[in-house]
């Protein structure tokens, strides 16, 4: 049998797929609905600061917005930021639970809770992301002694 680095299921820190050798991304691709039911959870437990990114491959707005959701995942990367294909099999009653009914549909939590939510891929509504984690963002190069502009 060949050699598997991970199990058919990798868990959350094996999603990171998007990292390029510049910077860091905090891209994480969700795998099944117990991983985006347990990043929900993560989430509002721990207060976290995280987008949830609910996309499709055949979605051409989806393919056309990714290259700028992963630039701001490099512009803010104190926020986690989950994508979710929709069409993974055992997704169905989960989605319809968040209300995601069109793709791309982006969920932003803030201090543990759903602060907004954007639906479709227009760039300038992104700006959400802007206001709502500029201050996280200054606090998180206070606390790394980095400079950004």
């Amino acid at each position: 049998l060949p050699h598997r680095p991970f199990p058919v299921e990798p868990p959350l820190f094996f999603g990171r797929l998007f990292s390029s050798a510049s910077a860091p991304s905090n891209v994480v691709l969700l795998r099944s609905g117990d991983q985006v039911t347990a990043a929900l959870k993560k989430a509002n437990h721990d207060k976290l600061r995280a987008i949830f990114y609910f996309t499709a491959a055949w979605c051409g707005p989806c393919t056309a917005i990714a290259p700028v959701i992963e630039e701001l995942s490099h512009k803010f990367p104190n926020v986690t930021t989950y994508k979710i294909d929709v069409d993974q099999e055992g997704l169905g009653s989960l989605l319809g639970n968040l209300q995601i009914y069109s793709v791309p549909t982006f969920h932003f939590f803030h201090n543990g809770e759903k602060a907004t939510e954007i639906v479709g891929a227009d760039v300038e509504q992104l700006d959400t992301m802007e206001n709502l984690y500029k201050v996280s963002r200054e606090k998180y190069c206070l606390n790394h002694h980095q400079i950004r502009t």
